[in-house]
């Protein structure tokens, strides 16, 4: 008895392939829980950002509501969001465009 075969999969939609190799990127939104110190804190703790940077990202989060504070392939934006997410910090993921 032979072994079955297994012929790869062509994919023929070029956007699709494309969609996969996008970064992903980490979004922080502003909340009303949260010092501003107490945010800049954790930016330089998971991100190990210096306090210049943390307190530039901070102050975009408090200003415009939202800020990207990372981006990379999905399984670290994943990393990222849940971190932030056990600091108390309201984050969330999307294709970067």
């Amino acid at each position: 008895m032979t072994a079955p075969t297994i012929s790869p999969t062509t994919v023929t939609d070029e956007e699709s392939v494309t969609d996969l190799d996008k970064p992903w990127k980490v979004i922080v939104w502003d909340d009303p829980i949260n010092l501003m110190s107490y945010v800049t804190f954790v930016f330089r703790k998971i991100f190990g950002y210096s306090k210049t940077k943390a307190d530039r990202l901070m102050m975009e989060v408090h200003t415009t509501g939202k800020a990207v504070v990372a981006t990379g392939l999905r399984e670290k934006a994943e990393l990222d969001v849940f971190r932030l997410h056990e600091h108390g910090l309201w984050a969330t993921m999307e294709h970067d465009s």
